[in-house]
């Protein structure tokens, strides 16, 4: 059976497999050492374009001089942090690069607060270092070691997450581009094209701020929310047919209308005003970001095939919203309330049946 159809989740080098398979094929451009693409086959796999008669998707829908800015970084001895709100798509941003530039985007360190120094260093196999002492045997590389030895790319996410002494633990990886190990008397160095590619969520400031010696080891690149509607419809109606493919939804794809009126409701709690500017709103606590839109829609997807019609209904989408905008309980359902009655319940006959359907689930 083929993979797509018995594996959750694919690693973005195994779901594009053959647009970079083509890429490869059909690239000219000069590669820069431990590269598997050029810089301008990796900004195509990206933004999307042609490889021969192979389309290629974008897998970025933004401004496309980032993401030169970030593929540019790559080149140099800086490491990349995409920084950003929730749901502007730096993890996945993150995850593609390193796959278009390297083919293995699977050296990943997910930051939390429980993230320590030997994760991003090494540790060790305790029962064969008390069997036999220290030995390249007992050593458990992390992944940042493991593409410093293959000159790769590792991934960082959520790096601002992680306490502060343990984000210093990559000042002297970033430095000297060597990790010491004081047990086997050695050090290890770097191949050519070793970078780092971390991930910071801009509400996360103040949890562990990134030292002032730790920023300047990094380009750092602001991922902004979508400016414009359209850009925002584009990016949640490509994600939701990618998503309803691959957990293949057995329901019709989200109508046209109905990503619309998502989007809109989200963008204008957003940023406390609706769309003509003519009415503030409260915001709610939590942020709802394109990604919840997204993952709104898919569950709208799933409630349909499995309960409905197989056709996302209002009553669908009605459930979904109340799920991503009501998280603070008293607080949040006052703010959806509001927004209910002062803004979608004057919107006219079209926004009618979605009003009604919200109001019932926020009694």
């Amino acid at each position: 059976m083929d993979e797509k159809q018995t594996v959750m989740r694919l690693p973005a080098e195994r779901l594009y497999e053959s647009e970079l398979h083509a890429l490869k094929e059909t690239d000219t451009g000069p590669r820069p050492a431990g590269w598997q693409l050029s810089p301008r086959a990796v900004l195509t796999f990206i933004t999307g374009g042609a490889a021969g008669s192979t389309p290629i998707t974008p897998k970025y829908i933004g401004n496309s001089r980032l993401v030169e800015i970030a593929i540019a970084t790559l080149l140099t001895d800086r490491a990349l942090l995409l920084i950003g709100e929730p749901g502007t798509a730096k993890s996945w941003l993150s995850e593609n690069l390193t796959a278009a530039i390297h083919g293995d985007s699977s050296k990943v360190i997910q930051g939390t607060a429980g993230t320590s120094e030997e994760q991003i260093r090494y540790s060790w196999n305790y029962a064969m270092l008390l069997a036999n002492g220290p030995s390249d045997a007992a050593l458990l590389k992390s992944p940042i070691y493991r593409a410093m030895e293959g000159g790769g790319i590792a991934r960082f996410e959520e790096i601002s997450r992680c306490a502060s002494e343990v984000q210093d633990a990559l000042i002297s990886i970033l430095s000297e581009k060597t990790i010491s190990i004081p047990e086997l008397g050695k050090e290890v160095a770097a191949a050519k094209g070793f970078s780092i590619i971390a991930t910071a969520n801009t509400r996360d400031r103040g949890v562990n701020d990134m030292s002032a010696a730790l920023k300047r080891r990094f380009n750092i690149i602001v991922l902004p929310a979508p400016s414009e509607l359209e850009t925002e419809v584009s990016i949640v109606r490509k994600r939701v047919q990618e998503i309803a493919a691959s957990y293949e939804l057995k329901a019709a794809l989200p109508e046209e209308e109905a990503i619309r009126k998502v989007v809109t409701i989200f963008r204008e709690l957003r940023r406390g005003m609706t769309l003509d500017s003519k009415e503030k709103i409260k915001p709610p606590s939590s942020v709802i970001s394109t990604a919840e839109a997204i993952s709104l829609l898919t569950n709208s997807m799933a409630l349909a095939a499995s309960f409905g019609s197989g056709q996302i209904q209002d009553e669908d989408l009605a459930a979904g919203l109340q799920g991503a905008i009501v998280k603070d309980d008293e607080k949040d359902q006052i703010v959806w309330k509001e927004y209910l009655e002062n803004v979608m319940k004057k919107r006219g006959s079209e926004w009618r049946s979605l009003y009604h359907a919200c109001r019932e689930m926020n009694d």
